[in-house]
């Protein structure tokens, strides 16, 4: 790329973890806009992974327009029912026609776009029956010529940008990130889904730091059928919070940690009770690009590109690649020069190979000394990841990288 797209720079200012409030949130594992994003990123692996073994190319799409209308159910202690299924709606645009070896061949999408959805809730949702709790539909049109187009025009080795849009990524993570992330992991995890099975996915963590004191409010989908009454629901609660008090003090080092679970309950009838283990069966919606960002969190602290990473394809959108290579980048820059604090943003311009962004700004906290010395070895680190985009491609179609 051209030198004069990098940018590095000594960043002025203060470390988040000096700012006296600090927002942070984490949509978990069962959470309606997770599993939008879940299985829109699905869906575009299995689209990919069609095409290489077909076709021996990832061809042109973007399906990165999932929705998620909740359905209706009757939650009982005990019991209850799913009522109205879960509709989702896989919808985007991909290459539905392939002219291969002289005969035009047709890609099963909305096969695709079903089976794809179905087996990641099979997969992660433990209570969520996809044949009876699940309505899969697929709304995939052709894409447009014009980026159809622009696709085929990049080289295996380079391909085009197909948008104008910007990544961002920033290291290392706030003991109140790493906290709001591991506490929904940590709940979410086969050892305390073992220890506490009523516990549902569908686990939300809201954490707050006021200067040294810090909050967490989570709100958890309890699995009716397993739960006998109200006292039982407690318990669970309880059992909750002990564990995320657990991890968070650990992780924070600090006595003045509250978690809060499931604030709207006031007696047995209000209760967060559900059928599936996710607010999705009643009452929440979700869609691609609402949740959580490509490091899985949600930080307003920090500055954040809106664009959804779930469903773009793996090749060539810089929406999708840029937010991941610039998170990569920050990570790297820490854990080889220990810098405090960094902050990575990558601009593309469509049309632009995408090993040369249009501009890349790197900003880390440091001293003016020592900046001198390491700016050389940053831009060089920016380089190397960028020229790694291929490999960050196959990782993507293998599954090997979480994006939300």
């Amino acid at each position: 790329m051209d030198a004069t797209g990098i940018s590095v720079r000594l960043l002025k200012g203060s470390r988040v973890t000096e700012q006296h409030v600090e927002f942070v949130e984490r949509k978990g594992l069962g959470h309606p806009d997770y599993i939008a994003d879940s299985v829109a990123e699905e869906f575009s692996r299995c689209l990919s992974a069609y095409y290489l073994e077909e076709f021996g190319t990832i061809l042109h799409h973007n399906v990165d327009k999932t929705l998620l209308v909740g359905g209706q159910a009757r939650p009982v202690y005990g019991g209850g029912e799913v009522i109205t299924p879960i509709l989702i709606v896989q919808a985007g645009r991909a290459t539905k026609q392939v002219l291969y070896d002289g005969k035009l061949r047709d890609v099963p999408v909305g096969r695709l776009a079903v089976e794809s959805a179905k087996r990641w809730i099979s997969k992660n949702l433990r209570y969520m029956d996809p044949e009876r709790h699940i309505v899969v539909d697929h709304k995939i049109n052709p894409s447009s010529v014009d980026l159809v187009s622009l696709f085929n025009a990049g080289t295996k080795k380079t391909p085009l940008s197909n948008d104008t849009s910007f990544g961002v990524g920033f290291a290392p993570l706030t003991p109140l990130e790493k906290t709001v992330l591991t506490v929904e992991r940590t709940l979410n995890s086969e050892t305390f889904k073992r220890r506490v099975p009523e516990s549902g996915e569908d686990i939300k963590v809201m954490g707050l730091r006021r200067g040294d004191e810090y909050v967490l409010t989570i709100a958890a989908a309890i699995i009716a059928p397993l739960v006998k009454n109200y006292e039982h629901y407690l318990d669970v609660k309880a059992k909750i919070s002990e564990e995320a008090l657990k991890v968070a003090t650990s992780i924070i080092g600090s006595p003045k940690i509250k978690v809060h679970v499931n604030t709207a309950d006031r007696d047995a009838d209000s209760a967060y009770l559900t059928v599936t283990g996710s607010s999705a069966e009643h009452g929440d919606d979700g869609a691609v690009g609402r949740g959580n960002r490509s490091n899985g969190l949600i930080t307003p602290n920090r500055p954040m590109s809106l664009e959804a990473v779930a469903g773009k394809n793996p090749v060539s959108h810089v929406g999708k690649i840029y937010n991941l290579v610039s998170q990569r980048i920050a990570d790297r820059v820490v854990k080889e020069f220990g810098i405090t604090e960094v902050y990575v943003k990558m601009l593309s311009q469509i049309g632009r190979p995408i090993d040369n962004p249009l501009q890349v700004d790197l900003e880390f906290l440091g001293d003016n000394e020592r900046s001198t010395i390491v700016s050389k070895s940053l831009e060089s680190i920016v380089r190397e990841e960028i020229e790694g985009l291929p490999k960050l491609t196959e990782m993507l179609v293998r599954g090997e990288l979480d994006v939300c």
